[in-house]
């Protein structure tokens, strides 16, 4: 065979068009460190995501059987020319699924397959009559035959038969699982409660709650035709009816039915379902996240009462390994795992040393990359759907790197979430053993720290949008902090301005809360300035979300409403009212949601089309110029744009609806003109256009305003919010808090940075400013140092993460937490700040 000289060394994309990447040609080194920058909504997820991922993992799934391809999720086509030499791909996405309640911290890792093995194979048996004996090979051989010898062990005490615990016996998702919660740990009651939601109200003005869920609202009327008064209030009837109410049987009853839309149906058999079985049957035929949602609320959970918690069968806790049971174990941190190692290996026998230093050394090598991650003060016991998504994303990451594979091409999307700056280089280790196995690695990122490290940096820009799309810049980090066309270069140079918002005094009114239990919170007692910017830090598990999150926003919110503090709140003195939470996730999850509709703009675009000469003589009202509703949307596509061609053997295809041409509307709608634009003319202008368009329409023109002062003039109104980066997202949904006075609410922000090129922190900053100027206080928990810098006051929390956190270890001002020398937040700060001109 003909030696192949040399084998590719970079991707070559040719006209990549998707989204708003226009038509660019770029080369990625392969098997290097490559970082993609660019301001929020640039393009950076367009090339890596949408080309880069998209492409190389659909090509590997298009070299497997039409079979298998059927059954996987297959991506369809990028929009581009061509894409060259590109290895098959695995991506690490910014928003990672929100696991199950049956992922812990230990399945997810795999950490708990080898634990479940260690106490399989090097633990302590104990016989039914309660001897305990070992650790012995014994163990060990008899879990290695077949058949019905299988485990079989012979008590050296008592001299009793029984078969030994397998590593499958301790999985809480198998065997293993507890009969009372199956292996949640919890179990779910129905609170009696929640039913009645008002006893001073009839069951005609809705006493009983759940007969407000969905397809219920009608059971007043068959309790009606059963006997019961529905026209007094619940507290009046009497305890017949209030039982029947509550409890009376499931049967048909005969009655007249009308309809909402009025028809009226004669001797129609009607299902009685009294107030706990609208909720269960609710419960199990609900299909929809909103309903179910809906329907938990009359639900409370508590511990399960058999296994404590642990999700395991009791019987399972007598075995031991290290002194301790594996509900023990699961319940160390990470960091106290290693410890916990040791003793297991000081209670085994010499002749078991081989098989365990070989057990150990793959739970060595599914831990360490987890401890490097910074991921220590987490426990295996820990629920998934717990977890941030920077957590998720570096567990996700630290599976991969235990795969050993090679030749793959990594793609990660903000990977650094999440990560207090003191464990960036614990990151940065993984990213450098990922290319050391032969693998190409292309992040998105914003960390000036990762980006500074990287082979490679591709800079996309110049703006977002419509105004990005295109490669400003190439080269290693040297040649970036060079280049004047670089919006990354000035920090990669020490030449960028952090100060980007007046830092102002601490010297106003205080909120003081304090939390007596809660997790790692031991009386902890805190001050925070009002009217001011504050920066919440520390590690990640330091309870800052246990603090803030957990604590003082609900005790604010039922202080507001006169309701008691949480459990944990000992003390609470608080002016404010109200509380308002931002994040980076997406608004709405359908492209129905667009700018204009999230906004006010598109109520009054309606209204407003709705008052043309053409639209009164056809009687159109303003619901018919709502591409949701049928009087408006086109037919074809239901008001999407789009449809969808199931083309058997292939992924479904999308595409632009043949009838209304992508424009959603009817074409008689489109007939309709307001100063010869058509709707469809105005939902496809950015907002810059818009504005100069809506100039006399004060309503319209200030929502437009707002949008242009939180820096995101170049969306289109008629663009998909889903789409929004996260940055974009957080901004939209603060537009509608900018136009009053905000005195007495409080502003909450968890992790606002997220997806936030350094220039988009100063457009946030901006925004954070103008509504601390309307009277707003503002609470925001990052490990962004580029927002900590600008922050009034900071509250450092630590020093590390679960136990080994929970305590105060600063708070004061950026200055005060420079000279501070116990806080690694401020080591991490100060290192970062000795790098810029000020």
């Amino acid at each position: 065979m003909e030696k192949i000289e040399k084998l590719p060394q970079q991707i070559e994309v040719r006209g990549g068009k998707v989204h708003n990447l226009k038509n660019i040609d770029i080369d990625i080194p392969l098997h290097q460190f490559v970082a993609i920058s660019g301001l929020s909504g640039s393009g950076k997820s367009s090339l890596a995501m949408g080309i880069l991922y998209e492409e190389g993992s659909r090509r590997y799934l298009e070299a497997l059987s039409t079979y298998t391809r059927r059954r996987l999720k297959t991506g369809n086509k990028a929009n581009v020319e061509s894409v060259k030499h590109i290895p098959s791909a695995l991506a690490l996405r910014q928003r990672p699924a929100i696991p199950s309640e049956r992922a812990t911290v230990g399945t997810m890792s795999e950490l708990l397959n080898v634990i479940r093995l260690v106490f399989s194979r090097l633990g302590r048996p104990v016989c039914p009559n309660g001897h305990a004996f070992g650790p012995d090979l014994k163990v060990a051989q008899a879990m290695s035959k077949s058949g019905e010898e299988m485990g079989l062990l012979t008590c050296p005490t008592c001299g009793v038969e029984f078969y030994a615990y397998g590593a499958e016996d301790f999985a809480f998702n198998s065997t293993g699982a507890c009969e009372t919660c199956q292996g949640t740990g919890n179990v779910r009651q129905l609170d009696e409660s929640k039913l009645i939601a008002d006893e001073e109200l009839s069951l005609a003005d809705g006493a009983v709650a759940s007969w407000r869920l969905p397809g219920r609202n009608f059971m007043p009327s068959v309790a009606e035709q059963a006997g019961v008064r529905i026209n007094v209030p619940f507290k009046e009837l009497t305890a017949k009816e209030k039982d029947f109410v509550l409890n009376g049987p499931q049967k048909k009853f005969k009655m007249d039915f009308c309809t909402s839309t009025g028809r009226v149906f004669h001797d129609f058999n009607v299902l009685y379902e009294n107030a706990h079985q609208a909720v269960l049957e609710s419960a199990k035929t609900s299909k929809s996240e909103r309903a179910q949602k809906k329907i938990s609320e009359f639900f409370h959970y508590s511990t399960c009462p058999t296994c404590h918690g642990t999700r395991l069968k009791p019987e399972l806790l007598r075995q031991k390994a290290g002194g301790l049971n594996i509900a023990e174990v699961t319940e160390l941190s990470l960091h106290a795992l290693a410890e916990w190692k040791m003793q297991v290996l000081k209670t085994l026998p010499a002749e078991m040393d081989t098989m365990a230093q070989a057990i150990f050394a793959e739970f060595d090598d599914d831990l360490k990359p987890l401890l490097e991650l910074g991921l220590d003060y987490l426990t295996l016991a820990r629920n998934g759907n717990t977890l941030s998504t920077g957590e998720l994303q570096r567990i996700q990451l630290a599976r991969t790197l235990r795969t050993e594979t090679t030749g793959v091409l990594y793609v990660l999307d903000e990977p650094s979430i999440g990560l207090h700056p003191d464990n960036i280089n614990g990151l940065l280790n993984v990213f450098k053993q990922l290319v050391a196995q032969g693998n190409s690695l292309v992040v998105v990122d914003h960390n000036v720290d990762i980006v500074r490290a990287a082979d490679h940096i591709i800079e996309i820009g110049p703006g977002s949008g419509d105004n990005g799309g295109q490669i400003i810049a190439t080269g290693t980090p040297a040649q970036l902090a060079k280049n004047k066309n670089s919006l990354i270069g000035p920090y990669l140079n020490g030449t960028a301005k952090l100060i980007a918002r007046p830092i102002q005094p601490v010297d106003t009114a205080k909120i003081t809360i304090a939390v007596s239990e809660h997790y790692n919170l031991h009386d902890v007692k805190v001050d925070l300035p009002l009217n001011r910017l504050t920066a919440v830090t520390g590690f990640s598990g330091a309870g800052k979300t246990s603090l803030i999150l957990d604590s003082l926003v609900p005790a604010i919110k039922a202080k507001a409403k006169g309701e008691g503090l949480p459990a944990q709140v000992s003390e609470l003195d608080s002016p404010l009212k109200d509380v308002v939470s931002v994040d980076a996730s997406p608004i709405g999850k359908t492209t129905r949601s667009t700018t204009a509709t999230y906004t006010s703009i598109m109520d009054n675009l309606r209204k407003l089309f709705a008052k043309q000469p053409l639209a009164k003589e056809r009687h159109y009202t303003p619901s018919y110029f709502s591409y949701n509703n049928k009087q408006g949307g086109c037919p074809e596509c239901g008001g999407t744009g789009v449809v969808t061609l199931d083309v058997q053997y292939l992924p479904d295809m999308e595409q632009t609806c043949p009838l209304c041409a992508g424009k959603r509307f009817r074409p008689e709608i489109q007939a309709v003109k307001w100063n010869g634009y058509s709707i469809v003319d105005i939902l496809d202008m950015d907002v810059d256009q818009a504005l100069n368009v809506f100039k006399a329409e004060p309503k319209i023109l200030r929502e437009l305003e707002l949008l242009k002062e939180v820096g995101l003039s170049y969306l289109h109104l008629g663009e998909s919010t889903p789409s929004l980066s996260g940055g974009e997202a957080q901004r939209l949904k603060l537009v509608k808090h900018l136009d009053h006075k905000q005195e007495t609410t409080l502003f909450v922000f968890d992790e606002p940075t997220i997806g936030l090129h350094p220039l988009d922190v100063k457009v946030l900053l901006q925004v954070m400013q103008k509504l601390i100027d309307q009277g707003a206080t503002i609470i925001t928990i990052t490990h962004d140092l580029n927002l900590i810098v600008n922050a009034d006051y900071i509250l450092d929390l630590g020093p590390r993460g679960g136990k080994h956190g929970g305590k105060v270890v600063f708070s004061g001002t950026v200055s005060e937490l420079l000279a501070h020398p116990t806080s690694l937040t401020a080591k991490a700060l100060a290192k970062y700040w000795q790098r810029f001109e000020r």
